[in-house]
């Protein structure tokens, strides 16, 4: 199956009660199917010209239908799902093909290409089930991660998920709201119940929940997070951050959040994209201000995820003014800002102790009245300069900063997509600047690093493909 096409599938988990399974083949691999089918409750019918000795007993006593002989079409008749486990490629094919006249799901072991259904590796703990599948494609990988979270989740989840769904119909009705319910059953899990049950205490973890289910409920009261979302690789969210995306009621999103951090997020919450563009505000600021108060004030939990850091060119000052003045609580989870991620996954770094003795976070949108850059002061050497949102406005940077004095060898990289998969970095020297974006077609979002450190990109880059475009001036020459 080709790659694109394992994102295709949809995990599910299916009932196999009183429903016939077929199992095609009587040899181990066909015994270890039939042993994960047992506790299903399926009718489990075992075609094969013989059994071996782990499958005999089962049909001995009755476990198990035995239909001796080699597998005919009609055997898939009644069948609501079939596995080919045989060492014959012909057969397995021949059990695909049947099943897919017949619009039964077919596994068959080991053939990514011809299975229309996969088995997956599974954590069980009573009726929690965890199940991971690399789309048939590595198995082995998929066994690796179910034995790391067989070490992770405590054996007590069982007992817990057990007694919630004893008592789901007074959870359903003492809670009719499901993100009502949603939040007592989140703060009674991060309350004494579980505790309980890790140490055998279960009739006491059955009156703690008992008293959860009868005791008053406080208010709705709603808050806002600023979240920083970084600049894109899902990997660098803090936990707090990804804490509060799980607990978040609505999530009023930037454009440039990537869909890998939205991905973590709570499924069922609102999302509302709120992201500007260069030269057209999708949704005004104050409508922003507007919706955090209007959904905290109807008692959600909010997050304003952001790209980056929420108070680095991210208004967040402003958001958090509005909601302050509203009697909002709130709070701020920073994120990692552009400037530092984009410069470490270019092998960029922002400080030398020999060539740059400071950074400057600078925002290039500076054209007209509202360009009130000291630019003098910038056009100095021996420190760093980082400009966010300038893909648009190149040209100016690069002769505001030559007019100033800048030297024209100065190096600087161009960080497009920093962090994610499709990063580019275009380096060279700040006379061909506007050149060089030209060239490569540089886009938004796009983060420009100016200075003697951004020569370190040609040697130290260790994420995604090399930098394009001319190498800068060496350190030693620029220094």
């Amino acid at each position: 199956m080709p790659e694109s096409d394992h994102n295709r599938l949809f995990p599910l988990f299916a009932d196999l009660r009183d429903r016939t399974v077929v199992v095609v083949g009587g040899g181990l691999v066909a015994a270890r199917k039939v042993e994960a089918l047992l506790g299903t409750g399926a009718r489990i019918v075992v075609v094969a010209p013989a059994l071996g000795g782990a499958l005999a007993p089962l049909a001995a006593d009755g476990r198990i239908d035995h239909r001796a002989g080699t597998f005919a079409p009609e055997a898939l008749d009644d069948a609501w799902l079939a596995i080919a486990a045989t060492d014959d490629p012909q057969v397995n094919r021949a059990v695909a093909e049947a099943g897919q006249a017949r619009r039964v799901w077919v596994n068959v072991v080991d053939d990514a290409e011809l299975a229309r259904v996969h088995l997956p590796a599974r954590v069980e703990r009573g009726p929690l089930q965890v199940a991971i599948s690399s789309g048939g494609g590595a198995p082995m990988l998929a066994r690796l991660v179910r034995e790391q979270l067989e070490r992770q989740f405590d054996h007590s989840l069982g007992a817990l998920a057990a007694l919630l769904a004893r008592q789901r119909a007074r959870l359903l009705a003492r809670w009719p709201d499901a993100d009502a319910r949603r939040r007592a059953v989140a703060r009674l899990l991060s309350g004494p119940l579980p505790g309980l049950l890790r140490r055998g205490r279960h009739i006491e973890a059955a009156r703690e929940l008992e008293r959860a289910l009868d005791a008053p409920d406080a208010p709705a009261r709603g808050r806002v997070a600023l979240v920083g979302a970084g600049p894109g690789d899902a990997g660098l969210l803090t936990l707090r951050a990804l804490r509060l995306l799980n607990d978040a009621d609505v999530i009023l999103h930037d454009r440039l959040v990537s869909a890998e951090v939205l991905a973590l997020a709570r499924r069922d919450a609102l999302r509302i994209e709120v992201g500007k563009r260069a030269g057209h505000h999708a949704v005004p600021q104050e409508r922003i201000h507007a919706l955090m108060v209007e959904h905290a004030t109807a008692g959600r939990h909010v997050v304003r995820l952001k790209g980056g850091d929420p108070f680095v060119f991210g208004r967040g000052g402003e958001e958090l003014q509005a909601l302050r003045a509203a009697g909002i609580d709130y709070e701020v989870v920073p994120g990692i800002t552009a400037a530092a991620a984009c410069a470490a996954y270019a092998g960029i770094p922002l400080t030398h102790r020999d060539h740059a003795q400071s950074v400057r976070l600078v925002t290039a949108h500076c054209q007209g009245p509202e360009d009130t850059l000291d630019w003098a002061a910038l056009a100095r050497d021996r420190q760093t300069l980082a400009f966010y949102m300038g893909a648009a406005r190149l040209e100016l940077v690069q002769a505001r900063l030559l007019a100033h004095g800048r030297a024209p060898d100065t190096p600087f990289a161009l960080v497009e997509n920093g962090t994610r998969p499709e990063q580019r970095v275009v380096r060279g020297r700040l006379t061909e600047l506007s050149h060089l974006a030209r060239r490569h077609a540089v886009q938004s979002p796009a983060l420009l690093i100016v200075g003697e450190v951004a020569a370190l990109a040609g040697d130290l880059h260790w994420f995604g493909a090399a930098p394009l475009g001319a190498p800068a001036t060496p350190l030693a020459d620029a220094a």
